[in-house]
């Protein structure tokens, strides 16, 4: 599936689209699964929050659904994007579903 990257002005705004989507299991609370078996993922949606006069405020909403049917929210500070985290791992999910992507449409 096709992920979509949107901006928002805040977190909240982006979480509240994405349940209203049905995207309402909290993924924060699984980052071990994420991490072990990030095949059993796909992101669906991508929301960037920017910080306005913080770079160190930015973040990025993952809207995911897992092999099992479940569909909810990762939420990723700047601060969570280290080496083995599940941020970095659905960073990465993320690029390579662009990369085959593009791929596909050329």
């Amino acid at each position: 599936m096709e992920s979509q990257m949107y901006h928002y002005a805040t977190v909240s705004r982006a979480l509240e689209e994405l349940a209203q989507k049905g995207f309402t299991v909290d993924f924060n609370t699984q980052e071990k699964r994420i991490i072990d078996s990030p095949h059993d993922f796909e992101i669906e949606h991508v929301y960037r929050y920017e910080g306005e006069s913080d770079p160190g405020d930015e973040a990025m909403v993952f809207g995911i659904k897992s092999s099992t049917g479940e569909k909810g929210v990762f939420v990723a500070g700047l601060s969570a994007f280290t080496d083995n985290s599940a941020a970095m791992v659905l960073n990465e999910l993320s690029i390579k579903g662009r990369a085959a992507q593009e791929q596909n449409n050329h």
